[in-house]
């Protein structure tokens, strides 16, 4: 099967993206839901989190309290390098499980940190939707109601939109109407339909 890595960096437009590609019936998996979904109550993600951090990374009703265990591991990197190293291999396997189970001809796989880690190596194709970054400001500070400076220090923390570019098959520009992106999508579509009949 064919599988479209899609990523971008902070609000530029991922989910809407890939929400018009879930209309057309394409199957998505979210590598942040993944992300949840290993530490919910009862997985052994969670376990192996309160094993490592405490029992205080817990909220009253059992789940994770991910405020905690941020505080926890972004204030020392040798802590977040522990988060990291339980966490990544559990939502990778997560992932690949997700796509495994997936029918049709085509999988998107929505991931911000695709080109970052090496979920790039699971994918055929990796889809870039490209927003310039003052617009991605004006979008993190509405969404989240943040100081510019706290929008700037998320994006500065991101692979720059120019190595994004330079690894992408696909280009999706996202700074007109939801009408644009939709016959972007329609395109884009059309083509992976194409390309996984070859395949």
């Amino acid at each position: 099967m064919l599988i479209v890595g899609l990523t971008g960096g902070i609000a530029s437009g991922k989910t809407t993206v890939s929400d018009l590609f879930a209309a057309h019936g394409v199957p998505v998996v979210d590598a942040d839901i993944a992300a949840r979904r290993v530490v919910e109550p009862g997985r052994p993600g969670l376990a192996q989190l309160v094993s490592a951090f405490g029992s205080d990374i817990l909220a009253a009703d059992g789940s994770l309290d991910r405020r905690a265990l941020r505080q926890r591991a972004f204030a020392d990197p040798k802590e977040r390098a522990r988060l990291e190293a339980i966490l990544h291999p559990l939502i990778r396997q997560q992932i690949l499980d997700e796509l495994a189970a997936q029918t049709g001809p085509y999988t998107l796989l929505v991931a911000p940190l695709l080109l970052e880690g090496n979920l790039s190596q699971v994918v055929n194709r990796v889809l870039v939707i490209d927003t310039p970054p003052e617009v991605q400001i004006a979008r993190v500070m509405a969404r989240d109601n943040s100081s510019r400076a706290e929008a700037e220090a998320i994006l500065a923390a991101q692979m720059s939109r120019e190595q994004r570019l330079a690894r992408a098959d696909d280009v999706i520009v996202n700074t007109g109407a939801i009408s644009d992106l939709s016959a972007e999508v329609d395109r884009l579509h059309r083509q992976y339909l194409s390309l996984a009949c070859r395949s």
